[in-house]
């Protein structure tokens, strides 16, 4: 068995996850699963205990993103998988353009080119690591794009571009809740609850416009074939219930409430963006003072404030980095695996403390400066 060096114990951060999805849970979270809510898991979904917990939910994420007027919360489940699905059937008219730069970023486009009832999209690339301008894409009813694009660690702007009366759907799965946003420059801005959310998977939300209802609406009635899983105005109809079509895991709804009052509770939205852009700062200075780290995305407007990515020179071996780490207690700073790169991804989001990155980092000294992790 191999045996790696032991950490001094202040180099132990106070908490030890970093993942980027599923995501650090907060354990007064936990609690409210264990007591917080007593005689809530275990009943119907469709009385009042658990309507108003996802009653609350909508409400909470209403205050947390300030929804222009006629703007809705809408949920259901599945994940943002589910989620891209169900827009090729009851969002995309007739053709779809996409802001690829990444391995999420790209599915939904994958998704749109598989729907033989749609036509072909348009796609604009940009390389991993970086992030293509919005733009309008002649032809195209959506618009679609990552804010934040969980592989690489790059951010990209969520404006609606001029001259386009196309839908925006932004991909916010790990940037909703941790970087800003004004979802009125979108149309459906979608994500899922694990990642800043600190919740179990399975679910996707959508902050919805009255112009996204209205397009669901008027598909919905056109005669189109919609499998009823994924048809969005039955997730629509049953979100104005505080319920979901399907049962939903309640765990993770006590997991998401909690988690949603305690963002609400600690400045907002502009109180998230505040802790993700110190722990940013952090990270990315960090890599600044050491010859053998680089940012893996180079502009740093682009840099995400929840997932940080640090390339590593070739004569440092990242993935003992991340081994020595994870036999410490530190774990899930590993790269996404089809990226390939000699780096660490770390995730940053609202509920992981600004002081654990500093820690963190000094962690990754130790290793370096003790050339445990030299090739």
């Amino acid at each position: 068995m191999t045996e790696f060096p032991t950490l001094p114990a202040e180099l132990h951060p106070v908490d030890g996850r970093f993942g980027c999805g599923p995501s650090k849970v907060r354990t007064p979270q936990i609690q409210a699963i264990a007591d917080g809510q007593p005689g809530i898991m275990g009943t119907s979904h469709r009385q009042a205990a658990v309507k108003n917990v996802v009653g609350s939910i909508r409400e909470g994420l209403g205050e947390l993103f300030q929804l222009p007027e006629g703007y809705e919360i809408v949920l259901s489940l599945g994940g943002a998988t589910a989620f891209w699905d169900s827009a090729t059937f009851g969002l995309i008219e007739k053709k779809s353009g996409h802001l690829s730069f990444g391995e999420f970023s790209g599915k939904f486009a994958t998704a749109a080119a598989k729907a033989p009832w749609l036509e072909e999209p348009t796609v604009v690339k940009a390389e991993p690591g970086d992030a293509p301008a919005p733009q309008a894409m002649e032809g195209c009813d959506l618009l679609g794009w990552a804010h934040n694009e969980t592989s690489t660690g790059a951010m990209a702007e969520v404006s609606r571009p001029a001259n386009t009366d196309a839908l925006i759907a932004i991909d916010a799965t790990s940037g909703a809740g941790g970087l800003p946003v004004n979802v009125a420059e979108t149309d459906v801005y979608y994500f899922s609850p694990q990642k800043c959310f600190a919740s179990d998977g399975g679910l996707w939300l959508a902050v919805m416009s009255p112009a996204a209802i209205e397009r669901i609406e008027k598909i919905n009635a056109s005669g189109r074939f919609i499998p009823a899983f994924l048809n969005l105005q039955t997730a629509v109809d049953n979100s104005r219930k505080n319920q979901t079509y399907n049962t939903p895991a309640v765990g993770t709804l006590l997991l998401l409430d909690n988690q949603v009052q305690w963002m609400n509770a600690n400045g907002g939205l502009a109180g998230m963006v505040e802790r993700t852009t110190a722990s940013a700062t952090a990270l990315y200075q960090w890599a600044d003072t050491r010859e053998e780290a680089s940012c893996y995305v180079a502009d740093p407007a682009k840099r995400s404030l929840v997932v940080g990515t640090i390339d590593f020179a070739d004569s440092i071996d990242a993935a003992q980095i991340a081994k020595i780490l994870r036999a410490n207690g530190i774990v899930d700073v590993e790269p996404y695996r089809k990226l390939g790169r000699n780096q660490l991804r770390i995730g940053m989001f609202p509920a992981i403390d600004s002081a654990d990155i500093v820690t963190l980092t000094k962690a990754i000294d130790y290793i370096l400066d003790g050339g445990f992790a030299a090739k």
